[in-house]
């Protein structure tokens, strides 16, 4: 049986990823939780689950895969690749790309909105850099949706690994009460309604880690101090 090994569901934006993408291959699989700020992380004694200091890992076996871009294509390399991308080759090019940005980009977002799953911040206010990214990503998820969403109600129609990469997303938008026009905000909502997300925010809202404490406005956000890909 396959073993993820995730951090802190309330915090832990690549944990999410990596465990829809488990959810979306089908496969049985064990999650194993690694707190975050308890002794074990800190000192390294967890290196043993996780070879390069981060969540989530992906076991298969003997085998070790980290980074939830690389789990996501082991997983569809395990199974089908169209459990995870379009069919098309400018569907799947477009989701490729998304994905890729989000992996690597939106950095005033991911600092000024850290996921918390267990707070809400309805009179946030972003920043002029916040916005900037909520522009993009809205747009992205606009493009996707109007060009080819029409066979359901993700950014692709089915849902597959540009919904993953997105989901923390998704969870920010809520936290934070950011404003979406009328097309990203039914993605959000069909996102929030789906039920992996229901899953894994009740297994969120349930934790009560020494580590969940209000990290959501810290300026360097979660990842400042703890280390997740």
């Amino acid at each position: 049986m396959l073993k993820l090994i995730i951090g802190n569901r309330t915090y832990s934006s690549w944990s999410l990823r990596g465990w829809l993408a488990c959810q979306a291959s089908a496969l049985r699989f064990e999650t194993v939780v690694v707190p975050m700020d308890t002794p074990e992380w800190v000192d390294g004694t967890a290196k043993g689950l996780l070879p390069a200091g981060k969540v989530p890992v992906l076991w298969d076996g003997d085998i070790a895969v980290w980074d939830s871009l690389a789990i996501i294509d082991w997983l569809a390399e395990r199974t089908a690749r169209d459990r995870f991308w379009p069919e098309s080759h400018a569907a799947s090019a477009l989701a490729r790309s998304m994905a890729a940005e989000m992996h690597s980009g939106f950095q005033a977002l991911r600092a000024g909105c850290s996921m918390n799953l267990q707070r809400g911040y309805p009179d946030y206010v972003a920043t002029p850099e916040v916005l900037a990214d909520l522009a993009r990503v809205e747009a992205l998820w606009t493009e996707a949706r109007t060009r080819f969403g029409d066979g359901g109600p993700y950014l692709f129609g089915a849902f597959g690994a540009a919904d993953i990469m997105f989901a923390p997303v998704v969870t920010r938008c809520e936290t934070f009460g950011l404003p979406l026009g009328d097309t990203a905000a039914a993605y959000r909502d069909a996102m929030l309604a789906h039920p992996w997300m229901a899953e894994w925010t009740a297994a969120a809202r349930a934790e009560t880690y020494p580590f969940n404490r209000d990290y959501a406005r810290d300026a360097g956000g979660l990842h400042g101090g703890i280390p997740a890909r």
